[in-house]
C-alpha cells in the first residue's frame, strides 16, 4: 500500500471529494484506486475561515510498485509500513516463583498483561477495590463527603487513570510500536476504533471502566491472579536481590521478580523504599489550580463559529515562562468535562480533572500549573517534594472545611473574596465553596498563575474572563520522586522494577502503559516461565 502524509481538505468536503483529492495526488484515475482506510486525522483551525482536515492515509493503488517509483521525488508519499510489536523471546534464566505486580493502573495492568501473554502467571496486588466496588465508593465520597483512603479517585482498579478523561495522547516517540501495541490492545478489549487514528484519542471514564474489567479477566484467563484490597507493606531482600514481600493482610510471598507500578500518590509506599534505602531521587513536578471556561467559549476560539457546529469538543495546550523564569503551563485538558475531588488523605484536598465519552458537560477545565523543584524546599531529602504537596493539600482542606476550595478568576487576580457564580457553568465531582485562593497558595505560585492567565488571554480571548472558575488544588500532576534504575530497568535492590508514573517514568496513560510494556519486556527477555507452567 501507498501512504499519503499531509492531505488537507475542506471540513464541508464529502467522502467523494476526499477520493477525488487522493486520486489527484497519487496522478490516478480513481477507478484505479482499489481502497484506502484513515491512519491518522486531525483539524487544522489555524484559518478560522478555512478550517481543514488533515489526513495520513493508506491507499490500495493498482500498478502499486510503478506508481511508488515514478512518484518517489514525492515528500508526501511512501510504500505505508505498518508499525508491528511483538514480545521478546524468554531469556535463560528460570523463575521459580511467580513475578508480582504491585498497582493495577495503565503501567501495571500493560506489565501483568504481558507477563501473562508470555505465561508468566503474574499475581497482581492493587490496594484498591475492582472497579465496580470502587465507582461506588468515589460516587459515596463525591455525594457524601466519606473518603475510602485505599480506594479513591487515585487508588483501585484502573488506576488514577480511570478517573480522568481518558486521553491517550502521548509525547513519547514511538519507534518501539509500544504505543501503538497499547491503542490496538484497548480496541481489542471493546475501546473505541477511532481512537486508533484521532491525533489526540480519548475514551472517557464511563467507557474505561469496562475496558479494564474486559483486560483483567483476559490475565485471569492465562493463569494470572489479581488481588483486590491487597496493599504492598514491606520488602524484603538479602545481598541486594529480592527474596519476599509482605501483604497487608501478613501474608508472605516469595518473590525474586516485583514489579512497582504503584502510582504518583502512593505515598506510604514511597516512604518504605525510602526507609528500604532503595536509590530514590527528587524529581520537579508543578502545582497550581484547575480553571473552567464555557465550553463554546473554547469550541469557538478553537475553531471560529461556523466550524465549531460541526467538530468535535475542543481543547488547547498553553504554555509560557512567567518573569521569575518559571514554567507555566495547561495540563490535563478535559473538554465538556468535570473537576473531580481526588483526594486520597484524610485532611488533605487534591483535584483532578474528568471527562465522560460524549464530553458534553458545559464547561472546559485543565489544570494551570507552575513548575517546582529541589530549590523551592527546605528540605533537602528525595520525599521533600512529597511532603511539600501534602503541606499544600492540608491547607486547602482546612480553607474549604473538606470542600473544594473555589474562586473567580476576576478575585483571585484583584485579591478579593468571590460571593457569586457567573456565567461559567460550575461542573464538579465532590462539593465545593468559596475561599481565597490567593491567599492559600505560596506567593511565587500566585503571581505566576496570574502573570500566565494574562499570556493564556492574549492566545484564546475570554480565557482570562471574571467569571471563570479556579479550584484547588492540583497537586498530583506526577510523581514527586523516580526510583532509580539501570539500564535492564532494575531497581538499586535486584528483581524490583520500578514502573510508569509513580516511579517517574511516565506523565499520562499512554507513557505509563508504554513503560509497562517496556518493564515486562525486559522481565521476559531476562526469565523463563518453564518451571512456572510445570
Amino acid at each position: 500500500m501507498i501512504q499519503i502524509s499531509s492531505l488537507s481538505i475542506s471540513i464541508y468536503k464529502s467522502k467523494e471529494d476526499l477520493l477525488k483529492k487522493i486520486a489527484k495526488e497519487l496522478k490516478v484515475r480513481q477507478a484505479d484506486i482499489i481502497g484506502f482506510s484513515i491512519i491518522k486525522k486531525s483539524i487544522d483551525a489555524r484559518k478560522k475561515e478555512d478550517v481543514k482536515y488533515v489526513y495520513s492515509l493508506a491507499v490500495e493503488v493498482k500498478e502499486e510498485t510503478k506508481l511508488l517509483k515514478k512518484l518517489s521525488g514525492s515528500i508526501n508519499i511512501s510504500k505505508y509500513e505498518e508499525s508491528s510489536y511483538t514480545l521478546p523471546q524468554q531469556g535463560g534464566i528460570i523463575l521459580k516463583h511467580r513475578p508480582v505486580v504491585a498497582g493495577f493502573g495503565p503501567a501495571g495492568i500493560f506489565a501483568a498483561l504481558s507477563l501473562a501473554r508470555c505465561g508468566f502467571k503474574p499475581i497482581v496486588i492493587e490496594r484498591g477495590e475492582d472497579i465496580d466496588k470502587r465507582t461506588l465508593s468515589v460516587n459515596k465520597f463525591w455525594e457524601e463527603n466519606e473518603l475510602n483512603t485505599e480506594s479513591n479517585v487515585s487508588f483501585g482498579e484502573g488506576g488514577a487513570g480511570t478517573f480522568s478523561d481518558g486521553k491517550l495522547n502521548t509525547l513519547v516517540k514511538d519507534k518501539s510500536g509500544r504505543n501503538n501495541e497499547m491503542l490496538k490492545t484497548l480496541v481489542k478489549f471493546n475501546a473505541p476504533k477511532d481512537i486508533l487514528t484521532d491525533p489526540k484519542p480519548h475514551i472517557g471514564t464511563d467507557l474505561l471502566k469496562g475496558i479494564i474489567k474486559n483486560i483483567r479477566e483476559e490475565i485471569i484467563r492465562l493463569g494470572g491472579e489479581v488481588r483486590f484490597s491487597s496493599k504492598l507493606e514491606d520488602i524484603n531482600y538479602k545481598d541486594g536481590h529480592l527474596q519476599s514481600i509482605k501483604l497487608n493482610n501478613g501474608e508472605i510471598l516469595d518473590c525474586r521478580v516485583l514489579v512497582l507500578a504503584i502510582g504518583h500518590s502512593a505515598r506510604d509506599t514511597f516512604e518504605l523504599l525510602y526507609e528500604k534505602k532503595l536509590n530514590i531521587e527528587a524529581k520537579s513536578f508543578a502545582v497550581g489550580l484547575r480553571v473552567q471556561h464555557p465550553q463554546s467559549m473554547i469550541n469557538i476560539s478553537q475553531y471560529g463559529k461556523e466550524a465549531a457546529e460541526l467538530l468535535p469538543t475542543a481543547s488547547y495546550k498553553l504554555t509560557t515562562k512567567s518573569s521569575a523564569a518559571r514554567g507555566v503551563y495547561s495540563f490535563c485538558m478535559c473538554p465538556g468535562g468535570y473537576v473531580v475531588n481526588a483526594s486520597t488523605e484524610k485532611g488533605r484536598l487534591a483535584i483532578n480533572g474528568m471527562s465522560y465519552h460524549d464530553r458534553k458537560s458545559e464547561s472546559a477545565n485543565s489544570a494551570i500549573i507552575v513548575t517546582v523543584d529541589a530549590k523551592d524546599f527546605s528540605d533537602k531529602t528525595p520525599l521533600a517534594g512529597m511532603y511539600f504537596q501534602k503541606e499544600l493539600e492540608s491547607i486547602c482542606y482546612k480553607a474549604g472545611d473538606s470542600f473544594i476550595p473555589v474562586q473567580l478568576l476576576g478575585d483571585f487576580i484583584k485579591g478579593r473574596e468571590s460571593v457569586a457564580l457567573g456565567e461559567t457553568k460550575p461542573c464538579f465531582k465532590g462539593k465545593y465553596t468559596f475561599c481565597r485562593l490567593d491567599k492559600i497558595l505560596p506567593d511565587f505560585i500566585v503571581l505566576a498563575l496570574k502573570e500566565a492567565f494574562a499570556a493564556f488571554d492574549k492566545k484564546i480571548q475570554g480565557f482570562a474572563r471574571e467569571d471563570a472558575i479556579l479550584a484547588a488544588i492540583e497537586s498530583r500532576t506526577s510523581s514527586p520522586i523516580r526510583i532509580v534504575r539501570d539500564e535492564n530497568l532494575e531497581a538499586s535492590v535486584r528483581g524490583i522494577y520500578p514502573c510508569g508514573e509513580g516511579a517517574g517514568y511516565a506523565g499520562g496513560i499512554s507513557s505509563a502503559a508504554m513503560d509497562g510494556l517496556k518493564v515486562a519486556e525486559a522481565i521476559i527477555s531476562k526469565y523463563n516461565s518453564n518451571l512456572i507452567n510445570s
